[in-house]
């Protein structure tokens, strides 16, 4: 009811009109109570000095000291954040968390500590105490609030460049770490980088590929929280022999390699480099020459043959009669880890190395020289590095007859007296454990013979079998996951037999490759002999046995109906929600015709490139697809699938640039691929994800880069059908699934010297520093005028030093979490 009023009566003042800004008497109530409510929950600290809490509002006995807590502030997810209290009379201060969720306190018992804001979903209020004791057996306090937002990337894009320098956003730092011929033993000589040195093995590898890093404690034992002191773990794909060798070039007499010196050097340049790293007082980060954990394993290193395929005929050879040993591992570019602390190293391009005389198919059986075939190991007498026709003196010495997989005449058919199987012994994830430099790396051949990039762990839980996803990087092959038939025990991430850990999880279980089918949905198809087409039977290809479906699991892909893919590269899960990337990274118009696109892989198109307008046709510019397990089980043997992110031009069309990408963005051809880790804020939440490229379709608009993403769900897009041409003006329509335009939530962080790829990435657990690699600056260029010096450019002395593949480190000036 609304009570009426005559005009001019008494109304006893319950009508406000005082609409002033000035304190309420309930606001100030409020303020009190809350100011006990925190002197409540300080009474365990006030315990601590034998005090009491004591509020200065009046009524209670006063200390002599008086404090401030600072003005409250605002910041988001991963920022170092400073709390300045002012203290008077104070003989000893303190910072305590009252409320919000728990972060760690650096220097909490000085005026100004500080720690990294915590990964939050909504805007978080985080309340601090300064607290100092006082005399009337009191403890002054004050509080102040910071209220954290979620993650964003408050960086400013680093644009498109074309110089030899790696360019970081400001705010950032990048210093050069460990470079090509660094050496790694006492005694061994600075590198002279004229292609005179020798000793590799001693020395860092060439062409810095995929990474780990390892916590070591200040005793030097395993510690995986360790932020100050480490192992790296590196790989070493490739050589740029323009640069490795005095004269620039190979030296070759009638096509056969004649100097073991270089073959010496580019053999020992391949493998993995193992390093002991620290940080300074200063900050700097340093490798330790001296340390009794480096190592380097190169294609020389015993090794042995683990799962399945051990013992198998396939792989018997005159070093290993019995199938169950090898030496070395080859061109060495993704990598992964497991848990236990141990790194997995992956074989990629490995076929290109051997050689094979002219007609050697006919001195096989057909189904040798098929499976062959399938993996590019063609051959013939001049192949790749022709590390297989050196001839050396010494006839027991064999570790440059491996390389010929040629069938020797008078020689066993079973291959134990020469080395026409030694193929077979690559294609495979190896695990090594750095802690033990005396152990022999193991080839896990459960998990499948392929072009392998990258084996990257999931659903480490407690009675659930591990996982791992797997790229094959080359146009036209599948992606896969291997299963472990051992269900989790997370005490064994602590077993010090690291390797014989590796033997319970990783030499038994199930590999699956993938089917993307165009609803929306896929099917992991099992790869295991004696289910379904994979018999002896199958008019494809025989098979024989489980070895055999792994050591042609390409075979196996085929025969079962695996979706082929634009190269698919590197994967990587994300930690908060299991859902999984993989790139990629381009395809042309022989394997990706108008006639020939799918719904996961959906375009065909003409990117013209340079002055020229050299044709670019197919998908030059390569996408992300990433899938979610049905359930977000990754055991599960169904998912959902769409495309995160299209590579493109800014320039280009929407049929082209489908994911609306700017010149903030723009980008060509992603390979490397990493999630921040869970242990901080950069991968808990929403966490970062970094795409780094190995273009040349882009690279006359900018070098190669390296981008972060704050990545929704799959699903999270709308199905579109997009219009594909081709350079003579034919269409044709292609239905897929779009993830949404990332806009604000991509930006290029990073861009590289010329001719260099940015590949391999890791960081320590507090994600304060992040290691890179920069692989192969200059390729490309001659000799005596290489088209770029770094990293000696990198310090803005050129002089036309040649260049060298190196890591560098990237720190945030103000020691926040790298990226955020």
């Amino acid at each position: 009811m609304t009570e009426l009023k005559r005009a001019g009566t008494h109304d006893d003042g319950d009508i406000c009109v005082n609409f002033s800004s000035n304190p309420h008497i309930d606001d100030i109530i409020h303020a009190r109570n809350s100011r006990r409510q925190i002197l409540g929950g300080m009474a365990a600290v006030a315990g601590l000095f034998g005090l009491s809490a004591c509020d200065s509002d009046g009524g209670e006995p006063q200390s002599n000291v008086t404090v401030s807590a600072g003005a409250a502030a605002t910041t988001t997810t991963g920022k170092n954040v400073n709390l300045m209290g002012t203290a008077t009379n104070a003989t000893s201060v303190q910072w305590v968390q009252v409320s919000g969720p728990t972060v760690t306190l650096t220097n909490p018992n000085t005026n100004n500590a500080s720690f990294i804001a915590p990964a939050v979903a909504t805007s978080t209020p985080l309340v601090f105490a300064f607290t100092s004791p006082g005399n009337n057996n009191q403890l002054a306090i004050a509080s102040t609030t910071v209220t954290v937002n979620p993650a964003t990337l408050d960086f400013t894009a680093v644009p498109k460049l074309l110089n030899d320098v790696v360019t970081v956003p400001a705010g950032y730092t990048v210093s050069v770490l460990y470079a090509l011929g660094d050496p790694i033993a006492p005694g061994v000589p600075a590198f002279g980088n004229q292609g005179n040195d020798t000793n590799f093995a001693q020395r860092a590898g060439d062409h810095h590929d995929g990474m780990y890093f390892f916590g070591l404690s200040a005793a030097g034992t395993r510690d995986d929280s360790a932020n100050g002191r480490g192992i790296l773990c590196i790989n070493h794909e490739n050589v740029t022999e323009q640069y490795l060798h005095a004269g620039g070039t190979l030296t070759v007499v009638g096509g056969a390699r004649t100097s073991q010196v270089e073959v010496d050097r580019e053999i020992e340049c391949h493998g993995v480099g193992i390093i002991e790293v620290s940080r300074g007082t200063t900050g700097t980060w340093a490798y330790s020459q001296t340390s009794t954990f480096n190592r380097r394993i190169t294609p020389n290193t015993p090794m042995a043959i683990n799962g399945p395929a051990r013992g198998s005929a396939q792989m018997r050879t005159l070093y290993s009669p019995t199938g169950v040993a090898g030496r070395g591992t080859v061109n060495n570019c993704a990598n992964g880890y497991a848990p236990w602390g141990t790194y997995l190293t992956c074989e990629e391009n490995w076929a290109g190395y051997f050689n094979r005389a002219t007609g050697d198919n006919a001195s096989r059986p057909a189904k040798v020289s098929q499976a062959f075939t399938r993996y590019g190991v063609a051959g013939g007498p001049v192949a790749g590095l022709n590390w297989g026709t050196l001839v050396v003196s010494d006839p027991a010495e064999t570790k440059y007859r491996k390389w010929n997989a040629s069938a020797i005449a008078g020689q066993p058919a079973d291959g134990t007296g020469d080395f026409r199987n030694e193929p077979n012994q690559y294609g495979w994830v190896v695990e090594i454990d750095p802690y033990d430099p005396a152990s022999t790396p193991r080839k896990r051949t459960a998990l499948g013979r392929l072009a392998h990039e990258g084996a990257w762990p999931a659903n480490f839980v407690a009675g659930r079998p591990p996982v791992y996803y797997m790229g094959d990087d080359s146009r036209g092959e599948y992606f896969y996951k291997f299963v472990s038939a051992t269900p989790w025990d997370a005490a064994d991430a602590l077993r010090t037999d690291r390797l014989a850990v590796g033997d319970k999880y990783l030499d038994n279980g199930t590999i699956y490759v993938a089917r993307f089918d165009a609803t929306g949905q896929g099917v992991w198809i099992p790869l295991v002999f004696g289910t379904g087409v994979l018999t002896a039977a199958n008019t494809l290809y025989s098979f024989e046995s489980q070895a055999d479906v792994l050591i042609n699991a390409r075979l196996a892909g085929d025969a079962v109906g695996a979706t082929k893919m634009d190269r698919p590269e590197w994967c990587s899960v994300n930690p908060a929600n299991g859902e999984v990337y993989l790139t990629l990274t381009n395809s042309n118009a022989a394997f990706r015709p108008l006639a020939g696109t799918d719904a996961a892989n959906p375009r065909h198109y003409n990117d013209p490139r340079g002055a020229t307008n050299t044709a670019q046709t197919g998908n030059p510019n390569g996408h992300i697809i990433r899938l979610r397990e049905t359930g977000d089980n990754p055991v599960a043997l169904t998912f959902q699938w769409d495309i995160y992110l299209f590579g493109a031009g800014s320039d280009l069309n929407a049929n082209i640039n489908l994911s609306g990408l700017d010149a903030t963005n723009d980008f060509a051809s992603p390979d490397g691929l990493w999630f921040g880790r869970p242990t901080n804020p950069s991968g808990q939440i929403n966490p970062l994800l970094w795409i780094q490229t190995d273009d040349g379709s882009f690279t006359d608009q900018t070098n190669n880069q390296m981008l972060l993403a704050l990545p929704g769900r799959v699903g999270d897009g709308a199905a579109r059908t997009i219009t594909n041409t081709d350079v003579g003006g034919a269409t044709r329509q292609q239905a897929t699934f779009v993830g949404k335009t990332p806009g604000l939530t991509l930006k290029r962080f990073l861009v590289g010297p010329r001719n260099a790829e940015i590949t391999g990435i890791d960081s320590t657990p507090d994600g304060r520093t992040v290691f890179v690699n920069i692989q192969h600056p200059g390729e490309g260029g001659p000799t005596a005028t290489p088209s770029s010096n770094w990293p000696t450019s990198q310090s803005g002395a050129g002089n036309n030093a040649r260049p060298r593949s190196a890591t560098i480190v990237i720190t945030k000036n103000d020691g926040g979490v790298v990226g955020l």
